[in-house]
């Protein structure tokens, strides 16, 4: 009985054994076996320049992100299928190069790039493998605008972004630093960059005066006291035309003035003129109403005495002197209505 029972017990333990033993043949081996190589390759501040060739297609992540981990698999499977495409996949962490990111202002993770021949363009759709391969075989990348001008990562102004995302990363590792491997508080590190910014503010200061300094070059002693004797002869004669200009204008003035009251005093004297002519006027028919009236009151002369009368005020007309037109008028105009009178008189 006690055989019996060891029999059963002894091949559990012998096929245990040899599970066992199997397992640790398999560790083995895959422990041998090298590493799968990654076809991603990683792309630095020393060696980005190669996108500038060719097709590539360019991954900004970190390794804290969590949507970046979930798009590595299938990064990993776009960059197998590369030779296939004709294209080159490369990755940059933001966190180790900090220039790159500021060079293609990146400001999200994960982001993407297509470079073709140095030509730029982001691409916004998601990481997958099936989105990523119809993008390069359906070339829908040439529906999307390019980054042109000062967005480009080859311009100048981003060569300057790059340096100030560089100059940033270098702050924040030396702060870590300062935090996390020598434990100094927070408020310290703060309060040291601070000073560090002003010394180093009062420095490039001091260089740029003592820049400016060194390439100015001061004009000779005789030369400038010439140069104040010019500016002073240039005021001196300015202040003299202006003077002459003011001059001018007050003697224009006084001129326009004076042409204004004599024309002023002409106008005057001709409507004077003319109201002396208007009363004279104005009185010649008066008075010749009122020798009609008196002709008429007066009895009528006989016709030899009228004629006699006549004869000699046509005597005593012919010696007068010339008349003006308007008394020689009424004359006339009183000569007729005598004459009417005298030929209404015998017939009466």
């Amino acid at each position: 009985m006690a055989g019996g029972r060891r029999g059963p017990l002894f091949a559990a333990l012998l096929a245990a054994w040899v599970v066992a033993v199997a397992e640790a043949e398999a560790d083995l081996e895959q422990a041998a076996l090298p590493p799968e190589r990654s076809l991603v390759r990683p792309m630095t501040a020393s060696n980005w320049t190669l996108v500038m060739e060719g097709e590539w297609m360019l991954k900004f992540y970190a390794p804290w992100c969590p949507s970046c981990q979930q798009t590595d698999s299938e990064w990993e499977t776009f960059a197998k299928n590369g030779e296939i495409l004709q294209i080159s996949v490369g990755k940059v962490d933001v966190i180790q190069e900090p220039g790159l990111s500021g060079r293609f202002f990146v400001t999200t993770l994960p982001a993407f790039f297509h470079a073709k021949d140095g030509i730029f363009r982001r691409y916004r759709g998601p990481g997958v493998y099936e989105d990523l391969q119809n993008y390069i075989l359906e070339k829908k990348w040439q529906s999307v605008e390019p980054l042109t001008g000062w967005k480009s990562p080859a311009s100048l102004t981003m060569s300057g972004m790059a340096g100030l995302f560089s100059i940033s990363g270098k702050i924040w590792h030396l702060h870590n630093y300062f935090t996390v491997t020598l434990g100094v508080p927070a408020w310290c590190s703060y309060f040291f960059f601070v000073i560090a910014t002003l010394i180093f503010g009062l420095l490039m200061g001091l260089v740029l005066v003592v820049i400016s300094e060194c390439f100015y070059l001061p004009l000779p002693r005789n030369l400038s006291e010439h140069s104040e004797q010019n500016l002073r002869s240039e005021e001196v004669h300015l202040t003299e035309q202006l003077q002459d200009v003011e001059e001018e204008k007050d003697d224009s003035n006084e001129e326009e003035n004076k042409d204004s009251l004599v024309d002023d005093e002409d106008e005057k004297e001709d409507l004077g003129y003319e109201e002396e002519a208007e009363e004279e006027e104005e009185d010649g028919p008066a008075a010749g109403g009122d020798e009609e009236k008196s002709d008429a009151r007066d009895p009528e002369p006989p016709r030899e005495a009228r004629e006699d009368e006549g004869s000699s005020e046509v005597g005593d007309d012919s010696l007068e002197q010339p008349r003006p037109a308007g008394t020689e008028a009424l004359g006339d105009s009183l000569r007729q209505r005598r004459s009417q009178h005298a030929d209404k008189g015998p017939s009466a």
